[in-house]
């Protein structure tokens, strides 16, 4: 459902270097999925600020991660990205990470491209393609949710997620990374769901300031779904977690 393309042979790859700290680590010292997703959005803000289109203003749509290993406390982690695929208005960023002591994941991320001052979706200009379009190689994504939507009772058998301050973004919404922490809260109650393991996000509605939000989950044979709903039949974004990559 969510192919993981292999780096190209042409075009821009832009590589970026990090470390698991103190607050990206589950007491058990692996790297939290919040962490990462932070990680993720800081190499590929970082990829679009080199190429000369800082002033871009970007949303996700989607993440998908196929953790292989997960990376630990204080490893060094080596960060290789590139635009795996175009639609109308959005791109698909691949990041591949490698840790020094083994850790490995590789992400997909739907990245949907604003008008800065309407929030609309906008398609991207010529100079943007010509940049990053080689390495896509023409390959085209949709933008089209690919999870189940909640189930109908999910506001009522959900269990509240409040929201903080700190949650919110200079969008004023809800940062991406933090949705994963909705995951990591549920991986804690299934100790034998641990990598290899894929977990995608569908992102919905924004959460945004007054929100009354819940999360709800349902187990299946091989791991999870999830969703963020709000009071007023809001989604928000739902979730899938599966053994294996």
């Amino acid at each position: 459902m969510f192919p993981f393309v292999p780096a190209p042979s042409v075009g821009r790859i832009h590589e970026g270097a990090a470390a698991v700290r103190l607050g990206d680590s589950s007491p058990g010292g692996r790297a939290r999925l919040d962490a990462m997703a932070r990680h993720l959005q800081d190499v590929s803000d970082d990829d679009a600020r080199a190429a000369g289109f800082g002033e871009y203003t970007w949303v996700v749509r989607r993440t998908a991660l196929a953790v292989h290993s997960f990376p630990a406390y204080l490893e060094p982690l080596t960060l290789r990205t590139w635009c795996a695929g175009f639609g109308a208005a959005w791109a698909e960023r691949r990041i591949s990470v490698v840790g020094g002591a083994g850790g490995h994941v590789e992400a997909a991320t739907l990245w949907v491209h604003l008008d800065g001052r309407s929030l609309r979706p906008a398609r991207m200009p010529e100079a943007f393609l010509d940049v990053f379009g080689p390495s896509a190689a023409g390959r085209r994504v949709g933008s089209k949710a690919q999870l189940a939507p909640a189930p109908s009772d999910a506001w009522s058998s959900g269990v509240p997620w409040p929201l903080r301050f700190v949650d919110f973004d200079v969008l004023e919404h809800v940062n991406n990374a933090v949705y994963w922490a909705a995951i990591e809260q549920e991986l804690a109650q299934r100790r034998a769901l641990r990598a290899p393991l894929t977990a995608v996000i569908e992102h919905g509605e924004p959460i945004e300031r007054g929100h009354q939000v819940r999360w709800c989950a349902v187990a299946r044979v091989d791991g999870f779904d999830g969703w963020l709903v709000g009071a007023a039949g809001e989604q928000f974004a739902a979730v899938r977690v599966s053994a294996g990559v």
